[in-house]
This record gives C-alpha cells, structure tokens and sequence, in this order.
C-alpha cells in the first residue's frame, strides 16, 4: 500500500510502502508420527507449525528448510507447495503472507527445539495440541484435504535445488 510520508530529517514527503512481510512455514510429516507442532516461545504464546521470515535474496524453499532446521533441528526435504496464506490478520503482529509447503523429515529422530521454539514433538492430526495460533488450524485442515486427495500440492521453483 502506498503511503504518503515526512522525511524525519528533512520533514519533505515522500512515497512510502506497506506491504506484507514474506515468512514460510512447513507441515513436515511423518506418517507414522504425525505433523511437527513446536510450542512458540514468543508471542503469541501457543501451538504452532514451525515456520520464519524470509530473508532478503532468498528463496522461500531456501528459508523454509533454513527455518525448519534452526526450529526443530531437522533436516527437511520438501514435497511441494501447499498454498499461501495471506489474510491481513493471519499474525496478530503485522501483516504477513506466508508460503507454506509439505516436507518430510529426513531423520524424524533428529527432532528437538531450537531458535523461538520452547518444544517440537510429532502430533497426530487427530490429537493436535491447543490452541493453535496465526492460521495454523486452517493450514492443517488444508493439509488433511490434501492427505485425503482433496487437494495437490504446487510444483516448487525451478530455481530450488534442494537441501544442501
């Protein structure tokens, strides 16, 4: 959105823009284990599926394996593109659009908490901790409909090469 602004220094105006901050998160599944949900040690304090910001010059493949592993310290490889959630009051704090992909973990063992979240565990989608913040629930059931062929996943960019 363009906004009019004053230059601080010079008091002049000037075009500013808000527009929604890029982050991804991943439902990384294990079918016999379930979905990794962390426990947020920032708030909002509650459930969520690990996820982060995209950082400047990357790709949001690239952040969200980078994300995955700094959040649960696993190595994740990704499956596609479950959709993207946009909603201007998805994130309590600012308004975000978050890619969100399905991968699979590489060594479901490797699972434990790291960077903003206080607990990671599996959790069957049946028995899913509460309460779930941001949209988390909506994507969740998005991924059931997807497990239930339902729904596909999108193809990710070409420009991906994969975990490194």
């Amino acid at each position: 959105m363009k906004k009019e602004c004053l230059c601080p220094h010079c008091g002049k105006p000037y075009s500013c823009y808000r527009n929604p901050t890029p982050t991804t998160d991943v439902v990384i599944y294990e079918p016999r284990l379930g979905v990794v949900i962390i426990r947020r040690a920032n708030t909002p304090i509650g459930y969520a599926l690990p996820g982060g910001f995209i950082e400047e010059g990357e790709l949001a493949e690239t952040a969200a394996v980078r994300e995955m592993h700094e959040e649960t310290g696993l190595t994740v490889r990704l499956q596609g593109l479950l959709g993207v959630y946009s909603e201007p009051h998805r994130d309590p704090r600012l308004h975000t659009l978050s890619v969100v992909f399905v991968g699979q973990p590489e060594d479901p063992q490797a699972l434990c908490a790291g960077d903003d979240a206080a607990q990671a565990a599996f959790y069957p989608l049946e028995r899913l901790p509460e309460p779930l913040v941001f949209d988390h629930a909506k994507i969740l059931a998005d991924f059931a409909d997807y497990l239930a062929g339902r729904r596909s996943l999108g193809a990710l960019d070409s420009a991906y090469k994969g975990v490194n």
